[in-house]
């Protein structure tokens, strides 16, 4: 399905979502809000388990913000639409997977948008960098989330001088978690993604909203938050039938059969 200059389509329980912008992908604010929309369906919708984004195109990923729609009016504190720039990174609530494939050049507000996503798949021709301090201004998403995602020096190199990382040392730093040959990144993203898919989406949740939660907090406050039943999907999953089936099915000596409930 295409709809403006993001293409969905569904691969049953999973979710494709490719920014296709020429030239470069670049997002401007119809297009955030549009992704915004996007992601809420996805996040919504009981039938559909993962999502993979990624850029068409072999040359971009995704630039960031689209500066050319910026002089012809775009503020950049205007309207992103819920879940903010890109639709992703300030979206609440979403706890489903989401998978990057990292097509091309990364840069900006686009390497914030794979930092939105739980795992981060590159082409070995991908590129990373913020260069926002060129032009003046400040990678804001990315200065609260890449020191946190990789050592704190690199990620301050990278935020203070622009300098870019190719796939290879993107990879050793740990801000992907795999690089592949760009004719295979596809395919590697669906079989990941597959996976996923065949996987216990309530455990999922709950993993997703712990790991967002606890970020700033103290572990033995996690841990309480937990033992005191005050993760909704934690309590949701601990009265489940999926949980069930996955001590059946373990005692039987057999592969469950989730149904999300």
């Amino acid at each position: 399905m295409s709809e403006g200059p993001i293409r969905v389509e569904r691969r049953g329980p999973v979710l494709e979502v490719t920014l296709d912008r020429p030239k470069a992908n670049a997002i401007d604010l119809k297009t955030s809000r549009i992704m915004g929309e996007v992601f809420t369906d996805f996040r919504d919708d009981p039938d559909l388990r993962v999502a993979i984004v990624t850029g068409a195109g072999k040359k971009f990923f995704c630039p960031g913000w689209d500066l050319k729609a910026a002089a012809d009016g775009d503020a950049v504190d205007g309207d992103y639409g819920v879940g903010g720039f890109g639709g992703l990174q300030e979206l609440r609530g979403l706890n489903k997977p989401v998978i990057a494939a990292v097509n091309g050049i990364c840069c900006g507000g686009g390497l914030e948008l794979a930092l939105s996503a739980d795992i981060i798949l590159a082409a070995d021709h991908a590129t990373f960098a913020l260069p926002e301090i060129r032009s003046g201004t400040v990678a804001d998403a990315a200065s609260i989330k890449l020191p946190k995602r990789i050592p704190y020096h690199i990620a301050m190199e990278m935020l203070l001088t622009g300098r870019w990382l190719d796939a290879e040392e993107a990879a050793r730093w740990g801000l992907v978690n795999r690089v592949l040959p760009g004719e295979g990144l596809m395919a590697a993203a669906r079989a990941l993604a597959d996976e996923l898919a065949s996987g216990p989406p309530l455990v999922f949740a709950a993993i997703k909203e712990i790991v967002r939660e606890a970020e700033d907090m103290k572990f033995q406050d996690a841990l309480n938050r937990i033992t005191r039943s005050q993760f909704a999907t934690v309590e949701t999953l601990y009265r489940s039938e999926d949980q069930k089936e996955g001590a059946r099915a373990f005692a039987e000596k057999r592969d469950p059969v989730w149904k999300g409930q």
